[in-house]
């Protein structure tokens, strides 16, 4: 009789391995501030990182292909007056990045094609409502322009990016500081960890618990926590013993883990990645010079362990590239931008195959950058679902990039101590009046004009 031993997955070889030292980018003064965000985001154009800057805060942001050593003199982004302590790209623009700074504000920039030739002192948008540091920023998965911001002062703010207003305020959920925030796939959930070691899951529109778990993890360190496959929650901690944990969550029955694994004794917060398209999570502690994965499935115990990738250098942050940025022919299924002291170094996470042919069950469609739902008709219910893409191919943008748009005159300045919301329905009323005033103008005179050439 035959004994399954192991584990059958088309992930258990899965490795990492570090780009050569030419395709790094070297010489950058990465930022010392201890915090526990990612300090890096990246997309199929861009990678960007916080950077140490005197007198106020900056990061950088170069075209993937500009490898090597980075001059001196490289223009940086520097308009905030406090250092930076979070950067996102969007999701649907790879132009646009968002940036959260000590200094109690959000702002968000457009990066010109081919990147910064001088350095970039004005945001496109700047958002204020926050009364300490903001600390996390995640942007909405499906709807256009909405960006979520979570500060030391205990609250979490949905922004409509294009008029720059603060549409939803989350301000008495929270009672202390918040260590991550996150949206499902689709963005109809928000799901929040604290330094009450509880996690909680809410309705992002109303404000409101859904559900919520105390006591996670027993330590008092950080907990970092991410939804996983079929809306459960993988979430990493501290025992009381100081032991890091990670522990996969059904916030259906909230009551006892599906399982909680201790990993080690290090001390580096883990920062955990999940790609919905394996189920693979990889698990990124700061400080650390490893990268762990896991495979997330239905069976127990739940979360398997694959393999880790060991370098001799540790990491001060890690960037994530999307599924669109990376080769299929070269069966990679994950990139990650791994920051050390001085530079940034891309490991690659492969699955050896033999053939060169595209490989449809490692690379299942995935998230596109076209966005489902526009801001206003998200704030007003409107559900979006991811629309998914083929890599088929390799990934080309075949629309336009999502463009930008930032309604000058909707824009307003709101004070650290906002409590109401504004009302701008009757100024964009206004505004959608006028556009069709000019419209119909200018078919009138387009109308005109071939009369009078007919005429001739």
């Amino acid at each position: 009789m035959s004994r399954k031993v192991v584990r059958a997955s088309k992930f258990r070889h899965v490795f990492g391995q570090g780009v050569k030292a030419d395709q790094c980018y070297d010489d950058i003064r990465i930022s010392q501030m201890t915090w526990d965000s990612n300090f890096c985001s990246v997309n199929p154009k861009f990678v960007a990182m916080i950077v140490d800057a005197s007198g106020g805060g900056a990061f950088l942001v170069l075209p993937l292909n500009k490898t090597g050593r980075i001059d001196m003199s490289q223009p940086t982004v520097c308009g905030h007056t406090g250092p930076v302590l979070d950067i996102e790209f969007c999701p649907h623009n790879d132009n646009i990045i968002a940036s959260g700074s000590e200094d109690c504000s959000v702002m968000i920039w457009e990066i010109p094609e081919g990147g910064l030739v001088t350095p970039l002192n004005d945001p496109v948008v700047k958002l204020e409502g926050h009364s300490k540091r903001v600390g996390i920023l995640s942007w909405h998965p499906t709807a256009h322009n909405v960006l979520m911001s979570a500060g030391c002062d205990n609250v979490v703010i949905l922004w409509n990016v294009a008029c720059g207003e603060a549409m939803v305020r989350i301000d008495s959920v929270h009672p202390d500081l918040i260590y991550s925030a996150c949206w499902n796939r689709d963005g109809s959930q928000i799901l929040t960890s604290c330094k009450d070691k509880t996690i909680r899951v809410l309705d992002p529109r109303k404000g409101t618990v859904i559900a919520e778990k105390e006591k996670t993890h027993e330590g008092s360190r950080p907990v970092k926590a991410v939804f996983v496959s079929d809306g459960k929650i993988l979430s990493t901690g501290f025992s009381r013993m100081s032991e890091r944990q990670v522990a996969l969550w059904d916030p259906k029955s909230f009551g006892e883990p599906l399982t909680l694994q201790e990993l080690d004794t290090s001390s580096g917060v883990l920062l955990p990645f999940f790609d919905p398209d394996t189920g693979i999570v990889y698990l990124c502690g700061k400080g650390d010079s490893s990268i762990r994965y896991f495979e997330v499935t239905d069976e127990a115990p739940y979360v398997h362990y694959l393999s880790m990738y060991s370098s001799k250098e540790s990491q001060k942050g890690m960037g994530y590239m999307p599924k669109r940025g990376l080769e299929v022919n070269k069966c990679e299924i994950a990139r990650f931008y791994k920051l050390h002291e001085r530079k940034c170094e891309p490991v690659v996470m492969t699955v050896p195959r033999k053939s060169d042919l595209f490989q449809e069950d490692l690379y299942p469609d995935t998230m596109g950058p076209e966005p489902s739902v526009e801001a206003n008709e998200w704030f007003e219910g409107k559900e979006g679902q991811p629309i998914l893409i083929s890599l088929k191919d390799g990934f080309a943008t075949t629309t336009k990039t999502k463009e930008f748009k930032v309604h000058k005159s909707l824009l307003k300045t709101t004070s650290a101590a906002m409590g109401h919301q504004h009302d701008n329905s009757g100024e964009v009323h206004a505004l959608q009046k006028e556009v069709k005033t000019l419209k119909e103008t200018v078919e009138e005179l387009t109308k005109r004009v071939s009369e009078l050439e007919s005429n001739n």
